[in-house]
């Protein structure tokens, strides 16, 4: 991506186990989506794969951070987050696996869908992640 002066940059903290703030970067990043006129259904897509993955920071690792790129071609949301990390990732990506907490289950998370959704709904989803260090998600959503 090119970093030329048309690209945006945010930056939103993640707080592990908070799960009132859960979904605030979704939010603002919708707010900055629709007042750059993006397509409603990319707009759509974006929140939904973007709250997923703040919701697996909270729900399973310490804290986290979302970088946010905005260009005139696409929007670029990276999540590093430090926590358990991945062991499996192919077997994460299952719908219906979850390593979530019976406490993060009570509280109607941890379904195991997140990470499926985000793929679902993401044009390029790329995850890397280390165990005991944490997991890195970028999701790029193009415009056009």
């Amino acid at each position: 991506m090119s970093h030329d002066s048309h690209t945006m940059h945010f930056e939103y903290n993640v707080e592990g186990g908070n799960f009132t703030r859960a979904g605030y970067a979704s939010s603002e990043i919708k707010k900055i989506l629709k007042q750059l006129n993006v397509d409603m259904g990319i707009i759509k897509r974006t929140v939904v794969a973007c709250y997923e993955a703040e919701v697996n920071v909270v729900a399973h690792a310490f804290s986290g951070t979302i970088y946010v790129d905005v260009s005139t071609e696409s929007i670029t949301i990276r999540l590093v987050d430090e926590g358990p990390g991945i062991p499996d990732i192919d077997l994460a990506m299952q719908e219906g696996y979850s390593t979530a907490s019976s406490k993060v289950r009570e509280m109607g998370f941890g379904a195991g869908m997140g990470l499926p959704n985000i793929k679902k709904n993401a044009d390029k989803l790329e995850i890397s992640s280390e165990v005991n260090k944490g997991t890195t998600l970028e999701i790029t959503m193009f415009f056009n």
